[in-house]
């Protein structure tokens, strides 16, 4: 590792197959805290390189515990955090309004660390019990069209990583590989970046693969649409701009998404969501996501439609429905 990091603070970087090979070595907790700590902060300083992600996303899908539902048409919607937006759930409260329009959802996720609360805080302090039992997912997936994928107990190679991470409690390249190390490997995603950089390692790396997806940035620095500011959306027809007016709604200001200083403001903000009595900011920043996420499935839909899929799930209840489903089939395994 001294050679390594020698190497990387003279401002060199790995091929894919040595960042492959280190990241495997700090799984096996071959480095010290110190060493590793080191290792991660390199890339705080200095941008991530293509070859260097592609290497790290190898080595934990490698090591993963896979999760093989079969051939089913299913989304997953997991920004990488780090936005430093302390926004309230939204891509969690929107794959329960996917879901609830009847779409498969295998969603990848883990508690926050440069966020107040992650999707794993929010959904585990609502009672849910994370499980990688693969008769227990299919159930969710069945009855709620939604199950949740908790990365600590599919990635045991982050297990040394974690309280390294916890400790910096700042955005790493860990957050930079959450959505794409999900152990379903679902066939269709909508993911958010924190940065221009990073969506175009993300074009490059899913371009090469048979998914299907939207990678959002918020132009102000959103890793998922927020409807305060243009969002640039990259799938496989090309570029394209939006903002508020693409969903034919209104402008909103970063503090009308905040999401709560504590776990406890964030769980009451994501119950009064799924119960449709949120504030209408609240509601509008989830449809949009939701509707956005709706035309990866069916590109040909128009957002329209897929706003009027999103916004049924919500007003009916169907959302709410697949959450206490999921939250009833995790707590009677």
């Amino acid at each position: 590792m001294k050679d390594l990091l020698n190497h990387l603070f003279n401002h060199n970087s790995l091929t894919s197959k040595e960042a492959k090979s280190i990241l495997t070595e700090i799984s096996e907790g071959k480095h010290n805290e110190a060493q590793v700590a080191a290792f991660i902060s390199v890339f705080l300083m200095r941008n991530i390189s293509v070859e260097e992600l592609k290497g790290f996303r190898e080595a934990l899908l490698e090591l993963r515990v896979p999760m093989d539902f079969g051939e089913i048409n299913a989304i997953d919607l997991c920004g990488t955090g780090g936005d430093g937006k302390n926004t309230f759930n939204i891509s969690t409260l929107t794959s329960l309004v996917v879901a609830g329009a009847g779409y498969l959802v295998t969603k990848h996720g883990n508690y926050g660390v440069s966020s107040v609360c992650g999707s794993s805080n929010v959904l585990e302090s609502l009672g849910y019990k994370f499980s990688n039992e693969k008769s227990i997912l299919e159930q969710q997936l069945a009855e709620a069209k939604i199950c949740f994928l908790h990365a600590p107990l599919f990635h045991p190679a982050m297990k040394f990583v974690g309280p390294i991470r916890k400790q910096l409690g700042i955005k790493t390249f860990f957050n930079m590989l959450g959505p794409l190390v999900n152990p379903a490997q679902p066939n269709h995603q909508m993911t958010g970046v924190f940065s221009l950089h990073l969506q175009r390692i993300y074009q490059y790396l899913l371009e090469d693969s048979e998914i299907e997806f939207n990678i959002v940035f918020g132009l102000s620095g959103f890793d998922e649409i927020s409807l305060t500011d243009k969002a640039q959306v990259f799938n496989r027809k090309g570029i394209r701009h939006i903002d508020h007016s693409f969903f034919n709604t209104d402008v909103l200001k970063l503090e009308q998404i905040h999401g709560g200083n504590t776990i406890e403001e964030a769980c009451d903000i994501f119950i009064t969501v799924l119960k449709n009595k949120s504030t209408q900011a609240h509601k509008n920043v989830v449809l949009a996501n939701a509707a956005l996420a709706i035309q990866t499935f069916d590109p040909q839909k128009s957002i329209e439609d897929c706003w009027a899929e999103a916004e049924e799930s919500l007003s009916s209840g169907k959302a709410f429905n697949a959450f206490v489903k999921i939250i009833e089939i995790s707590q009677a395994a």
